[in-house]
Formats: structure tokens, C-alpha cells, sequence
């Protein structure tokens, strides 16, 4: 029992040393690219905006529940 909880023991340590090693290595020779920025502003015309209000209207209609 002790052998075989010593084995895992072992292969833990060696995991942990390896996943640290390949951390070192891709961040050192493929470092990370910038984040590209989006624009929050998206122009939307009435007419998409009233739809999408009358579609939350209907749904929330629809599924209201009673107390």
C-alpha cells in the first residue's frame, strides 16, 4: 500500500515539475499576442430595436408566471 501510494506520490511531483517546465518553455518562445480592442458603439436602426422590445414583451407574456 505505502509502494503504491508512493508511486503516486512520485508521478504528482514529476507532473507538476513537468506542467511548470512546459509553462517556462511556451511563454519564453511563443509569447502572447496583444488583445485586439472591439468598439462597444454598434449603430442599430428603430426598427431592429422595436422588434427586439416587442419580442422581450411577448416572451415575458408568455411566460409569466403567477404568484
Amino acid at each position: 500500500m505505502f509502494a503504491g501510494m508512493g508511486i503516486v506520490y512520485v508521478f504528482l511531483i514529476m507532473l507538476v515539475f513537468a506542467i511548470n517546465l512546459m509553462s517556462a518553455f511556451v511563454q519564453r518562445y511563443f509569447p502572447a499576442a496583444p488583445a485586439k480592442t472591439f468598439s462597444a458603439t454598434v449603430s442599430t436602426d428603430k426598427a431592429t430595436v422595436a422588434a427586439i422590445t416587442a419580442a422581450v414583451h411577448q416572451h415575458r407574456n408568455k411566460h409569466r408566471t403567477t404568484k
